[in-house]
């Protein structure tokens, strides 16, 4: 696929998304093998006190995926979850952004029962923000950056933000270091790139000048990122020193990714299609994800 497909391609998934935007869903409970076709997955992770269950933040509301296979609706809204991010060492802590069912945006929200209800803790810089890409530092929880109109960033746990700085054109995904609370990388259709100062300026961290369109921070330090082309990709902070975990993808790419924050050669993945995959091998062979 070359560049030009590739933006028609990203054009596409806009368009895809305001069109799921309109589409309500209409069942609680969904095989997750067929929730792509019920609504737009936005974020992925595992709850840390339970890894048999799955988080899905989407178009239509805040899913659990558990071991028999089902997505769930816990939310008590059909809202549209964005930028989600769960606290790296509180498990019953969530955090999201988006849009509510009557439109307008949701400010920076967080859940303590796990993802039932949704309160707004802040408004942003701005606000109320719709962070598409939001992170909590995992060297630091008390710090988050969330993106809406340039970088943001808080370091009181969400309740004040101020501006950060600017960001590499073309971003897709955001993610922050586990050993730097200064450290951030940024996926963009011109590459992977990294701020070692807040946001304030950014240098290529991978040298290649594809796009990214995936990248993600695990608690050791390991940092996975998709290179559109290549496949999926590693490297241990504080080198930037990538190896290629698996090139089996074809056409498709990742979009989304977690890591079982109990067993690190567990990851899931969410892709362009939406559909959920699972690796027990540590990325080097995916399958769609089924029933354990």
């Amino acid at each position: 696929m070359n560049r030009t497909s590739l933006r028609y391609l990203f054009a596409l998934i806009a368009i895809l998304g305001v069109a799921f935007w309109l589409w309500p869903v209409t069942a609680e409970s969904v095989a997750v093998s067929e929730i792509s076709k019920q609504t737009h997955i936005h974020g992925i992770a595992v709850d840390s006190r339970d890894p048999s269950r799955i988080y899905l933040a989407t178009h239509h509301g805040f899913f659990v995926v558990g071991p028999d296979g089902m997505a769930t609706r816990v939310s008590e809204t059909e809202d549209d979850f964005m930028g989600f991010t769960p606290h790296p060492t509180d498990s019953s802590l969530l955090y999201a952004s988006g849009h509510p069912v009557a439109g307008g945006a949701l400010g920076i929200i967080t859940s303590a029962d796990g993802g039932r209800t949704w309160r707004q803790i802040a408004k942003g810089v701005n606000g109320p923000v719709d962070f598409h890409q939001m992170d909590v530092s995992l060297a630091d929880p008390r710090v988050i950056y969330g993106v809406y109109g340039g970088l943001q960033v808080s370091r009181d746990g969400g309740h004040t933000w101020r501006r950060a700085g600017q960001l590499p054109d073309g971003l897709i995904d955001l993610a922050t270091s586990a050993k730097d609370v200064n450290t951030l990388y940024a996926a963009t259709k011109g590459g992977l790139f990294i701020s070692k100062d807040g946001g304030r300026s950014w240098q290529p961290a991978y040298f290649f000048k594809r796009t990214v369109t995936m990248v993600q921070s695990a608690s050791d330090g390991v940092v996975y990122t998709f290179v559109y082309g290549s496949g999926l990709l590693r490297t241990t902070e504080p080198d930037l020193d990538w190896s290629l975990v698996s090139d089996s993808f074809g056409d498709s790419y990742f979009l989304h990714l977690a890591v079982d924050p109990a067993d690190a050669t567990k990851l899931y993945a969410v892709n362009e299609q939406g559909s959920v995959l699972a690796s027990t091998d540590g990325g080097r062979t995916w399958a769609a994800f089924r029933t354990r």
